[in-house]
C-alpha cells in the first residue's frame, strides 16, 4: 500500500524517537566548542547580572538627598575619590559626588548617578576632580537615576537557559557572562551511512564501462552533518545479501549508533542487495506518494533503527530533506526546520495528480515587503539532475491532487541556503 509523504515522515519519526528510548546522552563541552549544539539540561544563573548596583553612565555618584528638589539651584558638592571600573567602591559620605564610570561599582550611601553633561563644570578634569574640589548639579535628581540594579537583568536561581536551546553566539555570551566555563549538551546523534552498489566508485577513481562515480555518500554525509550529526562513513561492496548482512552487523558490533542510512539497492529490481538482505529481517520496503524518492525502507536491525533511501542523488537529497531531517530536528533540537516560505512560479509546470511532488528552484525574495518573492524551477522532475540541484537555493512543493500549475501560481517553497 502506497503511503503518503505525511504518513511516512509520522513514520520516520516514530522510528528514530523509538532509537531514543533510553536515557539521553549528554556530553560537557567549553562555551567555544559547544556553539551550534544543543543545551542537555536546564541552566540556572549561579549569580545575578549585574552582580552589583552598577553606573550606566560616566558621571557622578551621588545622594538626591544632598541636592534638594527646588528647581533652578545648582547644588555645590565635594569631590570624592574617583572610581573606576573593577573596583571595591568605599562608601559616599553625605555632601560628596564620587567621579564613577560606566560600569562602575555604585558605592554605598549613593542612590543616583548625575551624567557628566549635567554637572558644572561637565567634564572630568584632574585638577577640578581632585578630593576637596567641588562639583555642582541641578537640583531634583530622583532616586535610581542611571542605575544598572543587581539582578536587573537576571536573578541568581533564575533559569538562564532551559534545556533544547541551540547554542550560538547570543546564547553562549549569556552563559560566559553569568561565569560558567561548560555546559551539557545532547551527543550528537550517530549515523552509519552505507554507500552500495558494485557500479558506484569513489571520486578520483577511474570509472569502468558501466560505473558512476559516488555523489550520494557526500551528498548524505554533508547533509547530516550539517543537521548536527555524526557520520560514521563506510562502504560496503558485497555481491550476495548474505554477505552484505554479515557486513552490516560487523559495523553495527564495531560502531554504536542510532541509525543505519542506506542509499540505494531498495526497488523492484532483480539485484537489490539492500531490499533482498533486509526483507527477511524486518525492513520495510514501499512506494511513497513522492517525486522523486518513491521507493523508501524502514525498520530496524538488531534494535537499531533503519532507513533506506533510492540511488538516484536528488532522489536521496530529496528523501533526507522531507523524512529525515525535519525528525532529526524535532527529537535532537538541531537543526532547525528550514525557512518555509509562499512564492510564484515564474513558468507553468506540472505534476503527477497522485504524488507530491518535489522540484528544485532558485528563489527570489520579494522587492516590497508583504508581497510574495518568485521562484524558478531548475531542471526537470528527474532524479538525476545533480546539476540542477546543485544551481538551487530552494526546494518547491507541489502537493498531490495537483497536476497542472500556470505561471504565477503560489507554491510553498523550503529554502536551502
Amino acid at each position: 500500500m502506497t503511503r503518503t509523504v505525511e504518513e511516512h515522515r509520522d513514520a520516520v519519526l516514530r522510528l528514530l524517537k523509538s532509537g531514543l528510548a533510553a536515557p539521553e546522552r549528554s556530553e560537557t563541552l567549553q562555551l567555544a566548542a559547544a556553539a551550534g549544539r544543543v543545551l542537555a539540561a536546564d541552566v540556572h544563573a549561579p549569580g545575578s547580572l549585574p552582580p552589583f548596583d552598577n553606573s550606566q553612565m560616566d558621571g557622578y555618584a551621588v545622594r538626591t538627598a544632598d541636592l534638594g528638589s527646588a528647581p533652578g539651584n545648582a547644588v555645590p558638592l565635594r569631590v570624592s575619590e574617583p572610581i573606576a571600573a573593577g573596583i571595591a567602591a568605599p562608601a559616599l559620605a553625605p555632601g560628596a559626588a564620587a567621579p564613577i564610570m560606566t560600569g562602575a561599582m555604585l558605592p554605598a550611601g549613593a542612590d543616583a548617578v548625575v551624567p557628566i553633561e549635567r554637572a558644572v563644570p561637565n567634564a572630568f578634569f584632574p585638577d577640578r576632580d581632585r578630593p576637596g574640589a567641588t562639583v555642582s548639579f541641578p537640583a531634583g535628581a530622583a532616586a535610581g537615576d542611571f542605575i544598572r540594579t543587581a539582578g536587573s537583568d537576571i536573578r541568581a536561581g533564575a533559569l538562564a537557559l532551559p534545556a533544547g536551546t541551540r547554542l550560538g553566539a547570543l546564547q553562549l555570551g549569556l552563559l560566559a557572562a553569568l561565569g560558567i566555563p561548560a555546559v551539557p549538551v545532547r551527543a550528537r546523534f550517530r549515523v552509519l551511512l552505507l554507500s552500495t552498489g558494485d557500479e558506484v566508485v569513489e571520486p578520483g577513481q577511474e570509472l569502468a564501462p558501466g560505473q558512476i562515480h559516488d555523489a550520494n555518500s557526500t551528498l548524505l554525509a554533508v547533509s547530516l552533518q550539517e543537521a548536527g550529526a555524526e557520520v560514521v562513513r563506510t562502504r560496503i561492496l558485497a555481491d550476495s545479501p548474505e554477505r552484505f548482512l554479515a557486513q552490516l552487523r560487523e559495523d553495527l558490533a564495531r560502531h554504536r549508533v542510532d541509525l543505519v542510512l542506506t542509499s540505494g539497492g531498495i526497488s523492484m529490481g532483480a539485484y537489490e542487495v539492500v531490499r533482498l538482505a533486509l526483507a527477511a529481517e524486518g525492513v520495510q520496503f514501499l512506494p511513497v506518494a513522492m517525486q522523486p524518492g518513491g521507493p523508501q525502507a524502514i525498520g530496524s536491525l538488531d534494535g537499531v533503527p533503519f532507513l533506506g533511501f533510492p540511488g538516484n542523488p536528488v532522489s536521496s537529497v530529496v528523501s533526507f530533506e522531507v523524512f529525515l531531517r525535519p525528525a532529526l530536528g524535532t527529537l535532537t533540537g538541531s537543526p532547525a526546520p528550514r525557512p518555509e516560505l509562499p512564492a510564484l512560479l515564474t513558468g507553468q509546470a506540472s505534476s503527477p495528480a497522485a504524488k507530491h511532488q518535489v522540484r528544485r528552484g532558485r528563489y527570489t525574495a520579494p522587492a516590497e515587503p508583504g508581497t510574495a518573492g518568485r521562484v524558478e524551477l531548475i531542471g526537470g522532475p528527474s532524479s538525476h539532475l545533480v546539476h540542477a540541484l546543485a544551481s538551487s537555493n530552494a526546494l518547491v512543493h507541489i502537493p498531490a491532487g495537483v497536476q497542472t500549475l500556470p505561471a504565477g501560481t503560489e507554491v510553498t517553497v523550503w529554502l536551502l541556503n
